[in-house]
């Protein structure tokens, strides 16, 4: 032990302090020195920024990262991405991989595993990958819409400033503010009136509703058969007493109908107005009174 001097102590020790620093950067990176794990490549057309130890998902859980971007100078537009996974995982036949660019920066990857029970890539195959944006995309196809819809926004604003300028925009608030005023009054007396005229004119409409009720039960229990029988009845009599006063085979219509009885009759009238006159102007022809009796003539 005496070879092992202080200078190789402190060499252990530097190297043992290297190696930990080594596996912790790894760890933090998400690299597992000591873990096994399998080799996929993945090719894109573009990774579109993709960067080394960047996680890899499958249906939302980590699996694990990329170790490696190779381009091909030779096929342009052929990027390979090496990615580590778990041993554990198995992507089925007819997976695929998408990149995802997320909001707020950063590019991860996805595997896209499809429903193959029966067949497997094996280690060090090749994956068939693609560029999803994501909203990125969404907002870069809104983009020439809303290119075309700054010019009418623009001249929508310059027309708003030019009526908000206008000095008769504070007189037609002001007269809006009156208008309000007064349909407030307005709201208040229709309330008043609600509350203290319309259920005294509620009761006298119940009132009235009473009374024809009563009115309507009385003119149920009229007997309107024997009512119109009496009518007839009525009119029949005035019809026989009309036909008795045109017919001359009776009083009454002698009476009415026998213009000679009705000449005695103006004949008898004249008389007694004469004979009257000739009273009031010869009196003692007709009568006569003495204290002494009667003389004779």
């Amino acid at each position: 032990m005496k070879y092992i001097t202080k200078e190789v102590k402190i060499g252990i020790a530097a190297v043992v302090a290297l190696c930990v620093l080594v596996y912790g950067i790894n760890w933090l990176k998400g690299i597992h020195l000591f873990r096994p794990s399998n080799y996929f490549f993945v090719q894109f057309h573009d990774v579109n920024g993709l960067t080394k130890s960047s996680p890899v998902f499958a249906d939302g859980v980590r699996v694990g990262l990329v170790r490696g971007i190779q381009y091909n100078p030779n096929k342009p537009g052929d990027v390979v991405v090496e990615v580590e996974v778990d041993t554990d995982l198995r992507i089925p036949k007819g997976s695929s991989a998408e990149l995802v660019a997320e909001l707020m920066g950063g590019v991860r990857m996805n595997f896209l595993l499809a429903n193959n029970p029966r067949e497997k890539y094996l280690p060090g195959d090749t994956i068939e990958g693609a560029l999803n944006n994501g909203m990125m995309a969404s907002v870069a196809k809104l983009v020439p819409q809303i290119e075309v819809m700054l010019p009418k926004l623009d001249s929508i604003l310059t027309s708003l400033s030019a009526i908000a300028a206008d000095k008769s925009i504070p007189a037609t608030l002001h007269s809006l503010e009156a208008t309000t005023a007064n349909l407030a009054a307005a709201s208040a007396q229709m309330r008043g009136l609600m509350a203290n005229d319309i259920p005294q004119l509620t009761g006298k409409l119940n009132v009235i509703g009473d009374n024809f009720v009563t009115m309507s039960n009385n003119l149920k229990g009229i007997d309107y058969a024997a009512s119109m029988k009496r009518v007839d009845e009525t009119l029949a009599n005035i019809k026989m007493l009309t036909d008795k006063l045109n017919n001359k085979d009776n009083t009454l219509g002698l009476l009415f109908n026998d213009p000679g009885l009705y000449n005695n009759l103006n004949a008898t009238t004249a008389n007694a107005a004469s004979l009257l006159e000739d009273l009031k102007a010869h009196p003692k022809r007709y009568v006569h009174f003495s204290l002494f009796g009667k003389k004779d003539k």
